[in-house]
């Protein structure tokens, strides 16, 4: 896995990204995707409190909340970049909401979709250098401070 760094904001080099909405999304060999928030995402939310993903089985159309989270400055949805069916949550979550912070790109996924339209919405999606470029105009922009890590934070150097 590449990474980029921004401003101090991480940018996986082999992911997808909604830049708008500050997602990514990691297509798997069996065509299921993760999906998860950014690392400028979780800086600008600070330490995340609580996290409560939508149900397996549940249908959402890109665009829409797949989960809530909270922190101490922040409440609200992370958007899914892609439209399909909920078929796991993260688990782990449960035990340490913090891995959206910790860890935003590996252990702190939020759910696992199944895409009902993966090669289409894809496209509409960045990936790569164009995803670094983006995230450079939209820090400048939105005139976002360097990114902030929590402790235990995993190393991108």
């Amino acid at each position: 896995m590449g990474y980029s760094k921004v401003n101090e904001c991480v940018i996986a080099t082999d992911l997808y990204y909604s830049v708008a909405d500050n997602t990514w999304a990691r297509v798997n060999e069996d065509g299921t995707v993760y999906i998860g928030m950014t690392d400028i995402a979780q800086s600008l939310a600070g330490p995340i409190l609580h996290a409560k993903a939508k149900p397996v089985g549940k249908v959402r159309k890109k665009g829409r909340p797949i989960a809530t989270v909270e922190s101490g400055k922040w409440v609200g949805p992370i958007k899914t970049p892609l439209s399909g069916e909920i078929v796991e949550t993260n688990k782990a979550l449960e035990e340490d909401v913090q891995l959206l912070n910790k860890s935003p790109y590996n252990k702190g996924w939020v759910v696992k979709l199944q895409p009902s339209d993966l090669e289409n919405e894809l496209k509409e999606m960045v990936t790569g250098d164009e995803a670094v470029e983006q995230y450079k105009e939209k820090i400048d922009r939105d005139g976002i401070q360097a990114c902030a890590h929590i402790e235990g934070t995993e190393d991108y150097e």
